[in-house]
C-alpha cells in the first residue's frame, strides 16, 4: 500500500507543478497578469479573450475560476452590459474550458502521470507525456473563444438584461489600472522570464544540446521532454519570485516557502484521493481485469462496427453526464483509464487519443453541475448584484454552453480525426 502510494506518478509531479504555480499565484503575479490581459485587448475582441483568459487561468489549479469572472463582470460593467452575464460568461469560460489551455497546465501532468501508469503495464505502449495533447488543447482554446463569443452575445446578454441590478457592487480585486508597484514587478518578471527562455533555448535549440536525445539529437523523445515538469516549475517559480521582491509579497526567503505550502495545503484533498487512487490502479492491473475488460470490450466494438466517431461520441457522452455527478476529474480517469487504454489500443489508437477523448467529455459538464466545488462561489457573486436568482436560473444560462460547445468540440475532434492530424507533441491518434 505504501509502495503504491509513494511510487505513484501522478502524485510527485502534480506536487512540484504545483509548488512553483504556487509562487507566481501567491506573488499575485498571475492575477495581475489575466486582469491586465482582460482589460488591455481591443473592445471587439473582449468577449473571445475573456474565453481563453479563463482556460489559460487555470494552468496548475482553479485559478481561473476565482480570478477571472469578478473581471468579467467589471469589463460588462464598464461596456453598459450587465455585470450578471459577465460573471457568467467568465465562470463558464473557466470550467467548461478547464481542459483547454495554451500552456502546459496540471490537468496534462496529472492525467498523462495517470496515463502513464496504465501503459508502463500493458505491453507495447509507451509513456504519456504532458505534451501529449498540446496540439489540439490550443486548438481548442480557440474554438472556446470564438463560441464562448457567440453563445453570450446570442444567449447570455439578452437573457441578463432582463435581471434587475439592485447594487452597482464593484468587484474585489479587480482594478483596471496597475500601480507603479505593479508594473514594476511586472517588469522585473518579464525580464527574469525573458533570461529563463533563453537559457532554456540555448540547452534545447543547437544540434549537440545537452538536453537533446543524446543517441538521435533529436528533440522527441529526449531528456528536456522527460524534464519538463522542473522546467515549468521555474517557468512560474522565477517570474512570481522576482514580481513578489518588487512589489513586497516576499520579503524573506522565508515568504518563498510559505507560498509553496499555501499550495500544498490547497492539495490535502488530492493527496487523500491519490492514495486512493494508486491502490485502485495497482490492484486492478494486478488483477488482470483491466486486460480481461479490454480485449471483450474491443471485440464487442468490433463486432458491432462502432469504432471510430460513433465509439468516441458515445464515450464522451458517458463521462460528461458522469462528471455531473463526480466532480475530481483525475478519480474519473483513474476509473476509465485502466479500461479504456487497452481496450481502444486494441483498436489500434493511443492512449494519448484516449485521454483527449476523455478530457472533453470531463470538462464540458463542470459549468452546469451544482456539485462542483466552485458554484456556490458563482451564487455568492450573482447575489451582489440580485438576490432572486436562484440555482436552476444559473444553470439555465450555463446550459447553451456546456451544449452548444460539445457539438463544436465533437466537430474539431472529427476533423482533426479524418485528417490524422498529430495530437500533440509527438503523438499520433493512431498507434502505427
Amino acid at each position: 500500500m505504501v509502495t503504491n502510494f509513494a511510487t505513484f506518478a501522478p502524485f510527485g509531479i502534480k506536487l512540484v507543478m504545483l509548488m512553483g504555480v504556487s509562487i507566481a499565484e501567491r506573488s499575485g503575479l498571475l492575477a495581475v497578469v489575466m486582469r491586465t490581459s482582460a482589460v488591455s485587448v481591443p473592445k471587439q475582441m473582449v468577449l473571445p479573450v475573456i474565453f481563453i483568459i479563463g482556460a489559460c487561468g487555470n494552468i496548475g489549479s482553479d485559478a481561473g475560476i476565482v480570478i477571472v469572472p469578478p473581471i468579467a463582470a467589471l469589463i460588462f460593467m464598464q461596456m453598459g452590459l450587465s455585470p450578471i452575464a459577465g460573471l457568467v460568461a467568465g465562470y463558464a469560460g473557466a470550467t467548461a474550458g478547464f481542459t483547454a489551455n495554451f500552456f502546459i497546465a496540471g490537468t496534462d501532468v496529472v492525467l498523462a502521470g495517470i496515463s502513464t501508469e496504465i501503459t508502463s503495464t500493458t505491453d507495447g505502449l509507451d509513456e504519456v507525456s504532458a505534451t501529449a495533447n498540446w496540439w489540439f488543447m490550443i486548438a481548442l482554446t480557440l474554438l472556446l473563444g470564438l463560441s464562448g463569443a457567440f453563445i453570450v452575445r446570442k444567449f447570455t446578454i439578452p437573457r441578463c438584461q432582463k435581471f434587475e441590478i439592485f447594487g452597482e457592487v464593484e468587484p474585489a480585486n479587480t482594478q483596471a489600472r496597475l500601480t507603479a508597484v505593479e508594473k514594476k514587478g511586472l517588469k522585473r518578471a518579464g525580464l527574469a522570464l525573458l533570461v529563463y527562455v533563453i537559457l532554456i533555448a540555448i540547452l534545447v535549440i543547437p544540434e549537440a544540446a545537452p538536453l537533446r536525445n543524446q543517441k538521435t539529437g533529436g528533440i522527441v523523445p529526449s531528456p528536456f521532454f522527460r524534464g519538463l515538469i522542473p522546467v515549468f516549475f521555474f517557468f512560474f517559480a522565477i517570474p512570481g519570485y522576482f514580481y513578489g521582491k518588487s512589489t513586497g509579497a516576499i520579503k524573506v526567503p522565508n515568504d518563498v516557502l510559505k507560498q509553496m505550502e499555501h499550495g500544498m495545503k490547497e492539495l490535502s484533498g488530492y493527496i487523500v484521493l491519490m492514495l486512493v487512487v494508486a491502490q485502485f490502479i495497482n490492484l486492478f492491473s494486478w488483477s488482470r481485469l483491466d486486460t480481461i475488460m479490454a480485449i471483450n470490450g474491443a471485440e464487442f466494438f468490433q463486432a458491432t462496427g462502432h469504432t471510430g466517431p460513433v465509439m468516441f461520441i458515445l464515450f464522451m457522452i458517458i463521462v460528461a453526464i458522469l462528471n455531473i455527478f463526480l466532480g475530481s476529474g483525475s478519480a474519473k480517469w483513474a476509473i476509465f483509464a485502466p479500461v479504456f487504454i487497452p481496450m481502444l489500443a486494441q483498436l489500434d489508437y493511443s492512449p494519448a487519443f484516449v485521454q483527449l477523448l476523455y478530457r472533453i467529455g470531463d470538462s464540458i459538464t463542470n459549468c452546469v453541475t451544482p456539485l462542483y466545488i466552485y458554484f456556490p462561489l458563482l451564487l455568492g457573486w450573482i447575489h451582489k448584484y440580485n438576490k432572486n436568482i436562484g440555482i436552476g436560473t444559473i444553470v439555465s444560462l450555463l446550459i447553451p454552453y456546456a451544449a452548444i460547445l460539445f457539438v463544436m468540440w465533437v466537430i474539431l475532434l472529427l476533423a482533426w480525426f479524418c485528417l490524422n492530424l498529430p495530437i500533440g507533441v509527438g503523438e499520433m491518434i493512431f498507434l502505427n
